[in-house]
């Protein structure tokens, strides 16, 4: 996980309400900072990144149902306020130039939010990211550690961190 240099925001959510309202809470406080934000989302399976994606698609005002594209690769999200929301899934991605034949590189456009579990597996072909966070099972709950890809992410994370958790 790389970052802007700047200190992790550390939490530690005891179930999956707690990473849920955890994940909405960053949303309603960081979407605003910019009008495209990449979030890379980090972890093994089962380490909460689909139930991260829920809670901040929850915290942006989505009502609907939120699926794992893990088969679909992505998830295309309307918002109420006009803006789109894509949700990538790339553990299935087996060569990266997969995602450029996507046409992926429309969703990364101004007014966009999108979050992508296993950004690793198309190194090259992704933006750089905003935030990245790392989710891991930790005393039945979740470690989570996020890092700011900017500094003007870093001073929204920093003056977010007591409002979470």
């Amino acid at each position: 996980m790389n970052g802007a240099g700047g200190q992790a925001l550390r939490r530690w959510a005891r179930d999956e309400s707690v990473l849920l309202a955890f994940a909405a809470a960053m949303a309603r406080r960081l979407a605003g900072e910019t009008k495209n934000l990449v979030i890379y989302l980090h972890g093994q399976l089962g380490a909460g990144k689909t139930t991260f994606a829920r809670g901040f698609l929850r915290g942006l005002g989505f009502e609907g149902i939120v699926k794992s594209p893990t088969y679909t690769l992505v998830e295309p999200y309307a918002l109420a306020d006009g803006r789109m929301c894509y949700h990538f899934d790339l553990y299935r991605l087996a060569d990266p130039e997969e995602l450029e034949f996507t046409g992926a590189r429309d969703y990364f456009r101004e007014g966009s939010t999108c979050l992508i579990e296993w950004p690793d597996r198309a190194a090259g072909f992704l933006p750089s990211a905003d935030l990245e966070v790392e989710l891991a099972p930790h005393r039945g709950g979740r470690d989570i550690s996020i890092r700011a890809g900017s500094g003007i992410m870093q001073a929204a994370l920093d003056a977010t961190s007591d409002e979470l958790l």
